[in-house]
């Protein structure tokens, strides 16, 4: 066996190790889930990512976000419904519940 494939070898090894602690923990859902912060811009299209950020979410679903104005705080909130279908349709984590929405510091 080359050296390239022990090292690939050891790296699957490492993978198959922590996506089984991951599942017997609980906590491959929750990793799901946080993945929707990283993927923000991309779950939620670049008008909306330009002035919006996913902060963190709750065990319970609940996503919390700012805004950068208290007008887009307004707008967002009567698109609450619309933008969890979307990022649950996408994301493939735990689905979300709510958004909690912030202003911008």
């Amino acid at each position: 066996m080359s050296a390239d494939e022990k090292r690939g070898g050891d790296a699957q090894r490492l993978g198959d190790a922590l996506a089984s602690f991951l599942q017997r923990s609980g906590l491959r859902e929750r990793v799901q889930q946080a993945d929707v912060i990283t993927r923000w811009a991309e779950l939620v299209g670049p008008e909306l990512a330009a002035v919006t950020r996913a902060i963190s979410i709750s065990e319970d679903g609940t996503l919390f976000a700012v805004a950068k104005t208290a007008g887009w705080l307004n707008e967002l909130s009567f698109m609450e419904r619309e933008l969890l279908d979307s990022v649950n349709r996408v994301s493939g984590s735990k689905p979300l519940r709510r958004i909690r929405w912030a202003l911008m510091r």
